[in-house]
């Protein structure tokens, strides 16, 4: 039996039950797609769920502002992911009518689609014949042929895909690619697969040769990068409401357009006298001020990047919170009642902080 065959027969009796393999609808197909790059499953159902219900089609995602994408976005985390999204929902009005274009090269097109992606929507959507290369797929595939270039390398993907291309059903491609990764995620997975009861212990090379912990072979990793960031809860002290300040991130970075408390990114966490130093040399009096022991510090996990954050409450009268901010060149502050703050699209890292610590 030919693999597309078995890969096919074994799909269909063990895929697991996903809302988007039940639809031909592009945009859930696309919008599944993108929610689960670099997104467990399980993580990433309960989003797909809530922002195809707040916007059902291209028309309502393109008509939303950007901070409702964010909101709706919000603790998913690769909040690049969302502001793409919303721009090809834009451009798919503008360009196309509203309906996603049903060629690879016009799919490929969209802001955030890669050769992933758009081979994943042509093909399942469309019926078109064109491979999608994940890391499950590129498993399965060096395990069963035995590929043993590396495939975080151009060479080792493109020897990926030529044999997918060999292998892809021409009749039903979107079937082949979700059975190609479901079998990569469900039974040939990274550590301990069950080879004993796999549809092809006898045709796989890395079976064979003892070979299946070392594959798919791939190069070192880049080393993480550690931030740290000190934040500032600055809170109003006379007024008759709680009122605080968020800082929105509008460079090129982390976190785009998302809103966080004001704060520095430094060459390390700061202690309070560290703090007070920073202010007085910026013309602060420590008697405007009130600042409290900082919160427990906080560690949180990125893709090549490792953010350590602290959090001082500052409480003070307006006047001193604005010169705390000129003092640090903190800009894009906003003031707003604190009870609004959920309201705002912030980082996981700000909102796990204020969550734990009943901040707000």
């Amino acid at each position: 039996m030919k693999f597309e065959q078995k890969i096919r027969r074994w799909y269909l009796q063990n895929k697991r039950d996903l809302p988007w393999r039940k639809t031909k609808d592009p945009y859930l197909i696309w919008l599944s797609e993108i929610i689960l790059q670099q997104t467990r499953i399980d993580q990433g159902m309960s989003y797909y769920h809530r922002f195809s219900q707040r916007f059902p089609d291209v028309f309502s995602l393109a008509n939303a502002t950007e901070d409702q994408v964010l909101k709706h976005w919000q603790g998913l985390g690769y909040y690049t992911r969302a502001r793409n999204l919303h721009k090809a929902a834009k451009q798919i009005v503008i360009q196309h009518g509203g309906w996603i274009p049903e060629t690879y090269d016009a799919i490929l097109e969209l802001p955030g689609i890669g050769d992933y992606t758009a081979a994943a929507i042509a093909s399942i959507a469309f019926g078109k014949p064109y491979p999608v290369v994940d890391g499950n797929v590129m498993r399965v595939i060096s395990r069963i042929y035995g590929i043993d270039t590396p495939v975080n390398t151009n060479k080792g993907k493109k020897e990926i895909l030529q044999k997918l291309q060999k292998l892809i059903s021409p009749k039903d491609p979107g079937t082949f690619n979700q059975a190609v990764m479901e079998f990569g995620a469900l039974h040939c997975k990274p550590a301990n697969p069950d080879c004993n009861t796999c549809i092809f212990k006898k045709d796989c090379e890395a079976l064979k040769k003892n070979m299946v912990g070392l594959l798919p072979r791939k190069e070192p990793k880049i080393k993480t990068k550690k931030r740290f960031f000190n934040y500032l809860v600055l809170i109003d002290k006379g007024s008759s409401s709680t009122e605080i300040w968020l800082s929105k991130r509008t460079h090129q970075d982390i976190w785009k357009n998302l809103y966080e408390f004001p704060g520095r990114e430094d060459s390390t966490l700061w202690s309070i006298r560290k703090l007070k130093n920073k202010l007085q040399m910026g013309g602060i009096k420590n008697t405007e001020i009130n600042i409290s022991q900082p919160f427990n510090d906080y560690r949180h996990i990125l893709t090549h990047q490792q953010i350590h954050a602290r959090f001082f409450r500052i409480e003070a009268k307006e006047e001193a919170l604005s010169n705390i901010l000129s003092a640090l060149s903190i800009s894009n502050s906003i003031k707003i009642n604190a009870q609004d703050v959920s309201s705002y699209a912030i980082p996981r890292l700000i909102d796990r902080f204020r969550i734990e610590n009943n901040v707000f």
